[in-house]
């Protein structure tokens, strides 16, 4: 395990090393189109798997890559780290996120989410955030856009029981474009609330996209039980495939509150 935490310890380093390097060099795209700014968020995903991979160990396997469609769309994904919610940028041609508003607090990073069109909202403000969130991404998805969602609004540990939120489904209702849900395995390898990186196979699997127009009821229940069989499916390899790297499943990455 000491070498797991140096290695945890230098990938943190050069990570944000990294994205501090980015982030300056991306500072002229402020004045150009948002696809600019988009480049460069997307280069900073792809250096980040490589660090994983050459510092950490860590392989990254991306599966159903040929099921994305086309065009507009609303992706609904499996939230384990914080991880996914910039290395799914790499697939979409002008993708955009739903995040909390104090992100685009932050000095400079948050800028460049304001920049690309994020959507932030307050989550203290209740229905009247729900209203405006939802306006927002029809907008954006009518516009041609491909909309990320985390259905569950927070992390969850690898494990932990489902908490889906009901706000998602009304977001596909308005947009009326197909779904693509995604199923993950990161949380075994970049774990929420820690620094540490675990070595392994992190995957990502798109699934069979849902089609615009389903019931709402039934939409919930096929995305929820989409991503919920997958994702189980994929978290049981990864803690196989750790018990052979590390001889256990770390306690970091196990569920918790």
């Amino acid at each position: 395990m000491a070498s797991i935490f140096l290695r945890s310890l230098i990938f943190n380093v050069l990570f944000y090393a990294v994205l501090v390097v980015l982030a300056i060099l991306a500072v002229p795209t402020f004045l150009m189109p948002a696809r600019a700014t988009l480049a460069f968020a997307k280069w900073w995903a792809g250096a980040t798997m490589f660090l994983m991979r050459v510092v950490c160990n860590i392989k990254v396997e991306f599966r159903g890559l040929e099921k994305i469609p086309e065009g507009p769309l609303v992706i609904a994904a499996k939230h384990q780290s914080f991880w996914e919610t910039f290395s799914l940028l790499r697939f979409f041609d002008r993708p955009i996120f739903i995040l909390k508003r104090e992100l685009t607090r932050i000095p400079v990073f948050g800028q460049f989410l304001i920049k690309t069109g994020m959507i932030a909202i307050d989550r203290s403000a209740g229905s009247r955030a729900l209203l405006d969130m939802t306006r927002r991404a029809r907008e954006a998805v009518r516009s041609g856009r491909q909309l990320v969602i985390f259905p569950e609004g927070t992390r969850t540990a690898p494990g932990a029981p489902p908490a889906y939120k009901t706000g998602f489904a009304q977001i596909y209702s308005v947009c009326g474009v197909p779904c693509l849900p995604v199923a993950l395995n990161s949380g075994l390898f970049w774990p929420r609330r820690t620094f540490m990186r675990y070595p392994g196979t992190l995957v990502v699997e798109f699934l069979d996209p849902l089609p615009p127009g389903l019931p709402k009821e039934e939409f919930i229940s096929r995305v929820r039980t989409a991503i919920e069989e997958a994702t189980s499916r994929l978290v049981e390899s990864g803690q196989r495939e750790q018990e052979q790297l590390i001889g256990r499943v770390p306690s970091s990455v196990a569920p918790s509150g």
